[in-house]
């Protein structure tokens, strides 16, 4: 069963990333998944809803990316038909200022605009306690056609269904292509043909205009009676940052005599999509029964964090960022500005991560460079023997979860491009190679480098930084990591921190947990670390206990090689393996170091070159799996 099912518009946004000026004036877009049936599916599920959409999308690479993300959310996929003849509808927007967001809908015959009903599934809608329709799906007569049948199916099985009012004029034909923003005007066919609807609804929601044009009164109040003259519904009337008012029965004398639901009060920062987090809130409470106020409060929640992001659906909360912030606040009214609750958000919204992940590494390339010089070979060689360590690593993965490689650009470019097409994870070094204090390859201009980067590749940094390093030296090297940490939360993504200490000071129980526990402090929190291959279980322990107190939702760490033998390693498995945030290795020079000079060398070929690299890796991976699995 399904709690909820969802119909009508699917798109892509393109939002503008220049903040405070002319939709003309933009001159980056980021792309998110858009629609507010689209938004408030995704909402639901990560509030913890089990959420299902119908919709239609193109054949092409934006309508595979609605589905790709939305299977990410955990939306259920069974009513998105795929259009072979229309594309993707699209949705260019921007954020002028707290009051200004300009939108164009690019809509000609596109994919959602042709729903009909012949795309609605009797079994499907029977599956969901409840469905919800929107005021756009009613806008043209095909859309209509299968809004009336989806909801018929639902009333027959009694699912409840919820009517999000959703009123854009120029989606009506309302006003002209450039006035997508405008969010009221007067039409008696439009509020005719949504006050048909209203009969048929459990829970009609909407703003004060979207009110007005429903009920056909040019004052709340009184829209609001004529909503309740044609239905029984709960009617939800949301106030902007005043809130909410809910309506479950006779409608009071005054509009602030229903049952109130006060807003949070935040700094706006983006209006649009608002609505949708609002929605997906109220229905985590409502569709589980819980009181209308408290329904309320998680709506109005989820609309304060929705204005105070970029974007529509990514700015809705998970179900554990919304609890903490209703029980602990915040102290920034800029909700963005919030350092625990945008962790909370990234760690508890990004792509479910591997449970486990065995890496080969090959992202090395001062390494590869000397021993080319020492071979006598070409330099162009390099990228050719890493064509041949992915082979390699797909050969021992077979398709399987959890694997992954490391590859660079510089030297490896077009194996790092083909590994971007499967389900290797892939991990890909920012580092200047034998930096300290630590340096990027890329330059200083970390922000520009990293837009550049498949959001699939995540970004790996070496750092040599002993706790006890001198303090000029730590700062130096804290300030670079901080800097990185903010570019990749700024371009969305992933961190794997390798902290390599042992060379360069004593080493204890404590040392890397000393290290670990200073980036911590400064405020990153990387979503893999990368660590060295200890043997004691009490470094392990300490380390464990350092991440649990720090970053529950660490993804995990990775033991790396340092060209340590396979017998070396075997032993720090053991000790590592027992841990469960441990999840894996990421190793190189054990697996390829001979390899490769026998291949530099002309001593070996390219199949067996593939074949040996494989025998290591594999080896590697069955000590692995053998430290998990004993006592």
């Amino acid at each position: 069963m399904l709690d909820v099912i969802t119909l009508g518009r699917a798109s892509v946004d393109l939002y503008g990333q220049q903040v405070g000026g002319r939709l003309e004036d933009m001159g980056s877009f980021a792309k998110y998944v858009g629609g507010c049936p689209a938004n408030i599916a995704i909402g639901c599920a990560r509030l913890g809803l089990k959420a299902g959409l119908i919709t239609r999308v193109g054949d092409e690479h934006l309508g595979r990316f609605i589905r790709e993300q939305l299977a990410a959310e955990g939306v259920e996929l069974r009513g998105i038909r795929t259009d072979p003849e229309r594309l993707t509808a699209l949705v260019v927007l921007g954020i002028r200022d707290d009051e200004t967001f300009p939108l164009i809908f690019y809509r000609e015959n596109c994919a959602d605009a042709a729903l009909c009903e012949a795309d609605i599934d009797e079994d499907y809608i029977a599956s969901a306690g409840a469905l919800v329709v929107t005021g756009t799906h009613f806008s043209r007569p095909n859309l209509e056609a299968a809004s009336r049948k989806a909801m018929a199916f639902a009333r027959v099985h009694g699912a409840k269904v919820i009517f999000d009012i959703d009123y854009r004029p120029v989606l009506w034909g309302l006003t002209g292509h450039g006035a997508g923003e405008e969010r009221f005007v007067e039409s008696a066919r439009t509020t005719a043909r949504l006050q048909s609807i209203l009969s048929d609804c459990d829970l009609v929601v909407g703003t004060e205009d979207e009110i007005r044009i429903a009920g056909g009164a040019s004052d709340t109040l009184e829209a609001i009676r004529a909503i309740r003259a044609r239905s029984a519904a709960i009617i939800v009337c949301k106030r902007g940052p005043m809130g909410c008012v809910v309506f479950p029965g006779e409608i009071p004398a005054s509009i602030d005599d229903g049952i109130a639901g006060p807003g949070f009060p935040v700094d706006v920062y983006n209006v649009l999509g608002a609505g949708d987090a609002f929605m997906a809130g109220f229905l985590r409470g409502w569709l589980r029964d819980e009181a209308l106020e408290t329904c309320c409060a998680y709506a109005n929640a989820c609309g304060a964090f929705a204005v105070s992001r970029h974007g529509c659906a990514p700015a809705v909360p998970s179900w554990a960022e919304l609890a903490h912030f209703l029980d602990h606040g915040s102290g920034e009214r800029a909700l963005r500005r919030d350092a625990a609750l945008n962790h909370l958000h990234w760690a508890t919204t990004r792509p479910r991560g591997p449970e486990r992940l065995l890496a080969l590494a090959v992202d090395h390339r001062s390494q590869f460079e000397d021993l080319v010089v020492r071979c006598g070979a070409d330099m162009a060689k390099i990228g050719v023997f890493k064509q041949l360590a992915l082979q390699a690593a797909r050969q021992v993965a077979t398709g399987r979860a959890g694997f992954g490689i490391l590859l660079d650009a510089r030297l490896g470019r077009h194996a790092l491009h083909a590994a971007g097409e499967g389900d290797l994870w892939v991990g890909r070094p920012v580092e200047r190679p034998g930096s300290r204090p630590l340096e990027f390859e890329c330059g200083p201009d970390l922000g520009s480098a990293l837009v550049e980067w498949p959001l699939k590749h995540t970004v790996k940094c070496l750092v040599h930084y002993h706790p006890d390093d001198p303090a000029e030296l730590r700062t130096a090297q804290e300030r670079e990591v901080l800097r990185l940490f903010d570019a990749c939360r700024r371009t969305g993504h992933e961190l794997l921190l390798e902290v390599v200490a042992g060379p360069h000071g004593p080493m204890d129980d404590e040392t890397v947990a000393r290290a670990l526990e200073t980036f911590y402090d400064l405020g990153i929190r990387p979503d893999w670390w990368k660590l060295e291959p200890l043997a004691e279980t009490a470094a392990w322990q300490i380390i464990s206990d350092a991440i649990a107190r720090h970053d529950p939702h660490c993804r995990g760490v990775v033991v790396l090689g340092l060209d340590a033998t396979q017998e070396v390693l075997a032993e720090a498995f053991r000790a590592a393996a027992r841990w469960p945030v441990v999840k894996g290795f990421a190793v190189g020079r054990t697996i390829f170091a001979t390899v490769a000079e026998d291949w530099f060398s002309g001593r070996l070929g390219d199949e067996a070159a593939v074949r040996a690299m494989a025998g290591r890796f594999g080896a590697i991976v069955e000590a692995w799996e053998g430290a998990k699995e004993g006592p």
